[in-house]
């Protein structure tokens, strides 16, 4: 049997701990406020359930993308300077620069766990928006986690595809656990569709991947959300799949235990 422990911090921003090593999602560690991003802003509406010092050392960041204050803050950006490593995409890390190592889609790295063994960590595409809105959002990635003898986890980072959903479920699934960014962003940059899965995707998203536990992030802390944790209750009940979901209050935690890996 292996655990998998979720911490949630707010935002995007969670605690994976598996096998020994201790993942952290998208940093996000400012003050409630309005953020500006070239000639708009974002309004973050809560702070996070946890300091970084209450959070400690991780042994990596799994960084969706750098380029929105909603995903990756100032201070976020300071505690990444502290990280052993982080993995994102290429853009963020020529932005960047260290800690921050690259990967492509479907390119994947080995992280060494305590005593032997590795967590395998592979990049998977993910679309934040429409097709055709990448040049406005620029590149985002999302992770799997997977090893021998481990539970396979998902992170979706701000994905808004379920075409890309059936593509990583076809290729790395089925999946014990789906870490997904929901919350339905809505901005002017792109009016005309939602930067990040809404409800009920995030519910058919979860039947997708055959996943067997279900915890949302992003979906609050930021006036941009237009579906809330109470949106995502309703959308996984009509799906009938109210059981594989854990809606986390902020600075809660999730222990699931996997006793046969997929």
């Amino acid at each position: 049997m292996t655990t998998v422990e979720i911490t949630y911090i707010g935002g995007p921003t969670a605690v994976i701990e598996l096998a020994g090593l201790r993942l952290l999602t998208d940093p996000t560690f400012d003050a409630p406020g309005a953020y500006p991003i070239g000639s708009r802003e974002l309004t973050k509406t809560a702070g996070p359930a946890r300091r970084p010092a209450d959070i400690g050392p991780v042994d990596a960041v799994l960084l969706s993308h750098d380029q929105h204050p909603d995903n990756l803050d100032t201070s976020g950006r300071a505690y990444l300077a502290t990280a052993p490593l982080a993995l994102s995409t290429p853009s963020a890390e020529a932005r960047l620069g260290a800690p921050v190592r690259a990967l492509a889609p479907w390119e994947r790295v080995e992280l060494p766990l305590p005593g032997d063994g590795a967590l395998h960590v592979t990049a998977v595409p993910a679309l934040h928006g429409p097709v055709g809105s990448e040049a406005l959002v620029g590149e985002v990635t999302g992770f799997v986690l997977s090893g021998d003898d481990l539970p396979k986890v998902y992170v979706s980072g701000d994905n808004a595809s379920l075409d890309l959903v059936r593509e990583i479920a076809r290729r790395e699934g089925p999946f014990d656990i789906a870490v997904l960014f929901a919350g339905a962003a809505r901005t002017p940059l792109v009016p005309d569709a939602p930067l990040t899965l809404t409800s009920a995707q995030a519910a058919e998203a979860a039947r997708i991947l055959g996943a067997r536990h279900v915890v949302p992030l992003h979906f609050e802390h930021w006036a941009h959300f237009t579906e809330d944790g109470s949106a995502l209750t309703k959308a996984f009940a009509e799906a009938g799949l109210t059981e594989r979901l854990h809606l986390l209050a902020p600075g809660a935690s999730v222990r699931m235990s996997v006793v046969d890996p997929l």
